[in-house]
């Protein structure tokens, strides 16, 4: 016997459910962190994996020895968002991630834009300005490895009839401070993974010279939470530690 195509649909849901009724009933419902054995995973993006997740680490292994954590790469955004509807993974943590009926989202923290450049170039009391900006050559993180489509800096751009110069396009945003290093190039990055990088790369943190919008670093995670007290604590500890990044 094989499910029609309506019992696969209603699996899910009905799932859902289901561990809701289960976690009002079950008996001895308390959650002790520092006894727990269990395995709990989370998809994120280049971003979270830098910036939340060391923070999250340790967390975990003061609060919660006995939880292992499985750190999973977000490579498609709507596929990390169907993986966290299969119950493939617990949580998501990043930025620009797509919504979904079915999911709750949580807003952790505000990120915004920096530009990065040689230390050793720059002073710092000397701001770069916009003609400096588009004159100068730049540095591009795209994780598929291309020129990437046009975002929100480019986007930015047009509506001041300028354009800037890609001169090299890398595919980990962790490369990027350090081959701007040492040249005449220029990078726009997060500010909180700019500053982390900063001292070790060898480069100067300055302001865009565009008012660009903050855009939001999310949680998302499903309905099934509520219902599993390991889940829900894990999701709350999120929340918590992104409070101090």
């Amino acid at each position: 016997m094989q499910p029609t195509a309506k019992a696969l649909s209603l699996a899910r849901p009905n799932s859902d459910a289901l561990g809701q009724i289960r976690g009002v009933l079950a008996p001895g419902s308390d959650f002790e962190p520092a006894m727990a054995r269990r395995r709990l995973s989370i998809a994120v993006t280049d971003y979270g994996d830098l910036v939340v997740v060391p923070s999250l680490v340790k967390a975990l292994r003061r609060e919660a020895p006995g939880i292992d954590l499985v750190v999973r790469p977000i490579i498609d955004a709507a596929e990390g968002v169907a993986s966290l509807e299969r119950g493939e993974v617990d949580a998501l943590i990043g930025g620009h991630l797509p919504g979904s009926a079915r999911v709750t989202r949580q807003l952790l923290f505000e990120e915004r834009f920096v530009c990065i450049r040689d230390a050793k170039r720059v002073k710092q009391d000397v701001s770069l300005t916009g003609e400096d900006y588009t004159r100068l050559p730049h540095a591009l993180f795209s994780s598929a490895g291309g020129d990437g489509l046009p975002g929100a800096i480019d986007t930015m751009l047009a509506r001041h009839g300028r354009k800037r110069r890609t001169a090299v396009t890398l595919a980990h945003v962790v490369a990027v401070p350090f081959a701007v290093a040492g040249t005449d190039l220029v990078a726009t990055m997060a500010q909180r993974i700019a500053r982390r990088f900063a001292a070790a790369a060898g480069v100067a943190v300055v302001p865009l010279p565009y008012d660009v919008p903050a855009f939001t670093i999310d949680l998302m995670h499903t309905r099934r939470v509520m219902a599993d007290p390991a889940l829900r604590w894990f999701i709350e500890m999120i929340s918590r530690v992104c409070k101090g990044i």
